[in-house]
């Protein structure tokens, strides 16, 4: 089979060649689109699902929404674990599924049972649990605050709420946008005890009231003169003429008609007193000890944080036209900078490995047409890769985006894609310069090629299907050591498996268009000569004495158990090393000298070498650093605005520092369920 591939290579060299040109550019347009993030999304396949009940604590929402649904939801198909926080006045749990199931039909599940649970009266009245948005839990690609033009916190939190969040919300792959800081202004009502004693008001009688009074009702319609009215009552609070001012909203809560429980009426302004604040909030946001509103965006799942954040970037610049004087939309958190600097750190290895190993080959080989063939294979092994893992999404077989570990895959591989290149193009010099010498060659030389490429075939496949054997334990790891080492295998499956297929179909037609005789021998390189003349001694002594070479690999093994750490590999390589040594020592000597040696390298290995550190993913440098310290329990939010002011001024004086952002509390999110008592204060270094 592979001999016949190669005899139909080298007939339609033409013909291998376009196509291998096709591959090359499928790849570069793959590579093109193919969705981009820093490192692989390592989160657990969850929905949440959020669930209001304001005013009630957190022992109430566990007790009466939490458990009946941690319950109800633990009975789904495919569902590992239930987790749930109850907290003032809302409850939020994160149903973790299998990695196999898919979102939206958990989704749609989730949405079912949620419907008739709460159509069954196992929830308080008022309760409603929802989904939330459909991003994954490292979704939150973009942060910005709402700023300047002199306004207070509840201006800047309704431009933030009425004009800003709508146009990002609507901006595709955005699942939702969230706010945070500000103050919520709002129409308040404060009943007073003793005056509505006094009146014989019922507090019930009291909210109907309110509720009734803002609205408008329908009429139906009129018909006048061969035209229709369309007739309406419209009763909201505080409008005059189509505008809203708060003077007028208070006025007509204060006239409120409220019944008595004698059947008389009063005012609410008797009872009750009416007032223009903030809501109370769960959190606060300040930037450089001033406080701010902001946003969060949360990313789609399966979306691609760059195109997004893109699409985000060109909406706010939009968006400034219509913003009051002075008020500025400003960037405090951006993915961006973190993806393409991982990105470029590991195509700038890959580049500078290829580049190495051409210089190498056009040393070694002196042969600039047989270098180029080789040379040639590198970038299309790698634009292969890339168009299979594009077709592969397409297809729907895997998703596979591009990050540092998919790179890092090619990155290791770039030595290993050259050498069935090498092995088929030095075997075709070869043969070229024992039939033809160093003449330079005339004629058709493809039965040459064919037979030199037809020689060394099966092996160069047989070997590279061993090395793809070899990670296949790689593809069956679970959990989050599967989706972070999953890429990096397919990589560089994927990138060997292309240059296998290059090796025997577009090597060998393009050794009968470029190879046409003038190979030198081996020999005639200084390099080859100068390996051959140390290599070839040194092993024919090793042949017959081969106790200083197994000396040198228990001495290697020794030092990196030591460097690895741990007790039992270091001890278990000093036992092998020194077991080995002496059974293959012929002389008392050799052998003392051997045990003795390897035993003194061990003791100082233990004492002089300090094990590396192990951590299951490399740091990465956002450019900025986190700071989250927790304040006490209960901690009230003015209290806590107060302890983050003065942690971000002392974090601002640094000269490093360019800006400091803080946010305490929560954001009006379900992805983000933090208590009051926690400060988030992230430093951004200058660059």
């Amino acid at each position: 089979m592979i001999d016949r591939i190669i005899t139909l290579s080298i007939r339609n060299r033409v013909k291998v060649a376009i196509a291998t040109l096709a591959l090359a550019a499928w790849g570069g347009y793959s590579a093109w689109i193919a969705p981009v993030d820093a490192i692989p999304d390592l989160s657990e396949n969850q929905v949440i699902v959020h669930a209001g009940w304001p005013g009630h604590g957190p022992s109430e929402i566990e007790d009466q929404v939490s458990a009946p649904l941690r319950m109800e939801l633990n009975g789904i198909a495919g569902v590992k674990a239930v987790r749930s926080s109850s907290d003032f006045g809302a409850s939020t749990l994160w149903i973790i599924f299998d990695d196999s199931a898919d979102v939206a039909v958990v989704r749609r599940s989730l949405a079912e049972r949620l419907s008739g649970l709460e159509a069954g009266g196992n929830l308080p009245s008022g309760v409603r649990p929802q989904l939330g948005p459909d991003g994954p839990a490292t979704g939150q690609i973009f942060w910005y605050t709402v700023e300047g033009g002199g306004l207070d916190l509840a201006r800047l939190r309704a431009i933030q709420d009425w004009y800003v969040k709508p146009q990002l919300t609507a901006v595709p792959g955005v699942a939702e946008v969230a706010s945070v800081g500000g103050m919520v202004a709002e129409l308040q009502v404060e009943a007073d005890p003793i005056r509505l004693r006094a009146h014989r008001v019922a507090l019930p009688d009291l909210l109907a009231a309110v509720e009734a009074s803002n609205g408008s009702s329908s009429g139906g319609v009129l018909h006048r003169a061969n035209a229709e009215f369309v007739v309406r009552g419209i009763n909201w609070i505080g409008n005059r003429d189509g505008s809203f001012r708060v003077e007028d909203a208070l006025e007509d809560l204060r006239r409120v008609i409220v019944p008595t429980l004698d059947g008389r009426n009063v005012l609410l302004g008797e009872v009750a007193h009416a007032g223009f604040g903030p809501q109370p909030r769960r959190g606060a946001l300040e930037k450089d000890g001033v406080e701010v509103a902001g946003g969060v965006v949360l990313m789609v799942r399966g979306e691609t944080p760059l195109a997004v954040t893109e699409r985000l970037k060109a909406k706010i610049k939009d968006l400034v036209s219509g913003l009051p004087p002075g008020v500025r939309i400003i960037p405090m958190y951006d993915r961006t900078p973190l993806i393409r600097g991982a990105i470029e750190t590991v195509s700038g290895t890959i580049i500078e490995a290829m580049i190495s190993a051409t210089i190498c080959i056009i040393l070694v080989l002196k042969h600039a047409r047989a270098a180029l063939i080789i040379s040639l294979t590198l970038p299309l092994s790698v634009l292969a890769s890339f168009g299979m893992l594009e077709g592969l999404r397409r297809l729907g077989v895997a998703d596979i985006e591009v990050n540092a570990m998919s790179l890092a895959g090619l990155a290791i591989s770039i030595g290993v894609l050259v050498d069935s290149a090498i092995v088929m193009t030095e075997n075709v010099l070869h043969t070229l310069h024992h039939r033809q010498g160093e003449r330079p060659g005339r004629g058709d030389t493809s039965a040459l090629v064919e037979m030199a490429c037809r020689q060394v075939g099966r092996p160069i496949c047989f070997a590279i299907l061993i090395m793809l054997l070899s990670f296949l334990p790689v593809f069956a790891l679970g959990g989050m050591e599967g989706k972070m080492f999953r890429p990096l295998a397919a990589t560089k499956t994927l990138a060997m498996a292309a240059s296998g297929v290059l090796a025997i179909t577009f090597v060998p037609a393009l050794c009968t268009l470029l190879l046409r005789g003038g190979a030198r021998p081996e020999t005639d390189s200084r390099i080859i000569r100068g390996v051959i003349e140390v290599y070839r001694p040194v092993l024919d002594y090793l042949f017959d004495r081969p106790a200083p070479l197994f000396w040198m690999l228990g001495a290697t093994f020794i030092l990196a158990s030591a460097v690895v750490g741990g007790r039992l590999p270091f001890l278990a390589a000093l036992a092998g090393s020194l077991i080995v040594v002496g059974l293959s020592c012929v002389t008392w000597p050799g052998t003392a000298f051997g045990i003795v040696s390897l035993a003194v390298i061990a003791l100082a290995a233990q004492q002089g070498i300090e094990p590396v550190g192990r951590e299951f993913l490399a740091p990465l440098d956002e450019g900025m650093v986190m700071d989250m310290p927790i304040s006490i329990p209960r901690v009230s939010i003015s209290q806590g605005v107060d302890d983050l002011k003065a942690r971000d001024m002392v974090l601002c004086r640094f000269p490093e520092i360019a800006m400091v952002v803080g946010k305490l509390g929560r954001a009006e999110t379900p992805t983000d369920p933090v208590p009051p008592s926690r400060i988030l204060a992230g430093p951004r270094p200058r660059a």
